[in-house]
This record gives structure tokens, C-alpha cells and sequence, in this order.
């Protein structure tokens, strides 16, 4: 349930950046809002998504941007 709730909240960030005329600049958006404000469990939990093959529910922005979403550093 928790992933579906990051996949929505994920969604709304990329139809914002997709409604400014930013170009290219929407998916490096979508990057940038999550690396900014998301915890980064959050963060990691949403690559793994991603990485399993779970991308149907997701915008394109969002598959698009996950390369550029910041993984959190492992603990040391």
C-alpha cells in the first residue's frame, strides 16, 4: 500500500512539472523535487518499484526521472 501512496504522490509532482513549459527541464524536475523533499527511504522505496518492472502505474516522467533520483546512502 505504501508504494501505491508514493506512485500517487509521485504522479501529481510529474503532471505539475508537465504542465510548465519546461521542455526537457520536466523530467530533471520531477528529479529534483523528489531528491529535495523526499525522505530518503521514500526515495529508495520508489526505485525499487521501478527496478522490479513496476512502471504501469507510474507517469512517464516519473520512469523518466528515476535515474536521476538520488539513492540514499547506505549506513556506515
Amino acid at each position: 500500500m505504501l508504494h501505491d501512496k508514493l506512485v500517487h504522490m509521485a504522479n501529481q509532482i510529474a503532471l505539475f512539472c508537465a504542465s510548465n513549459p519546461a521542455g526537457a527541464r520536466q523530467t530533471a524536475n520531477v528529479a529534483d523535487h523528489i531528491n529535495k523533499f523526499w525522505d530518503p527511504r521514500m526515495r529508495e522505496k520508489l526505485i525499487a518499484k521501478a527496478e522490479s518492472g513496476e512502471t504501469a502505474d507510474m507517469h512517464p516522467l516519473v520512469v523518466e526521472a528515476i535515474p536521476a533520483i538520488r539513492r540514499p546512502n547506505p549506513a556506515t
